[in-house]
């Protein structure tokens, strides 16, 4: 049985988590769930805040992270960073096609993020373990070895909050619940 995860407040977060939680709420006008749940642990915080701020500097373009990012939270089934991530790639403007195909896991419209997303779907589900044809693909639609790594940086930075909300079952915040999604396996 999983353990009951607290949804801090800065009442009720430990002491040094609360500088975070401040900053959380002036960057973001409320606290997230996550980043409640994740008080609990001031290096998982502090090390999510940091990963988020250099996924946000690599050299992706905003669209291209999005595509990558939510590809990740499919895969993952993760239901709460796929609404969050709808609400913002929404926010960042990301075509409604090429959102709703990336929730129901189908094809991209445009070549070079769909071999994008193929990448990173392909990286999550072999763990690393890419053929000759995963790359061959990859740089054939334009992308190169930096993309490569930064896919990986994407992996870890979802691996964090995928991972924080599966074993959390973090409820999703009353901001992204017009994103809300269900993995596949689990909408019967």
């Amino acid at each position: 049985m999983p353990p009951d995860f607290v949804i801090h407040t800065l009442a009720t977060a430990p002491d040094e988590t609360k500088p975070l939680i401040e900053a959380s709420i002036a960057k973001y006008k409320s606290l997230p769930n996550l980043h409640a749940i994740m008080a609990e642990s001031p290096q998982l915080f502090e090390a999510y805040r940091l990963i988020t701020e250099l996924y946000r500097a690599c050299s992706l373009s905003v669209l291209e992270r999005q595509v990558v990012l939510l590809t990740i939270n499919r895969e993952n089934g993760c239901d709460y960073c796929m609404a969050a991530h709808s609400f913002i790639a929404t926010l960042e403007k990301m075509p409604a096609d090429i959102l709703a195909a990336l929730r129901a896991g189908t094809a991209l419209p445009d070549a070079k993020l769909e071999a994008l997303s193929r990448f990173a779907a392909a990286m999550v589900n072999q763990r690393g373990w890419l053929t000759p044809t995963d790359f061959e693909a990859f740089f054939a639609a334009g992308h190169d070895k930096r993309h490569v790594l930064d896919v990986v940086l994407a992996v870890g930075y979802k691996t964090l909050s995928n991972y924080t909300n599966h074993i959390a079952q973090t409820p999703v915040d009353a901001m992204f619940a017009g994103q809300a999604w269900t993995p596949p396996e689990r909408s019967a």
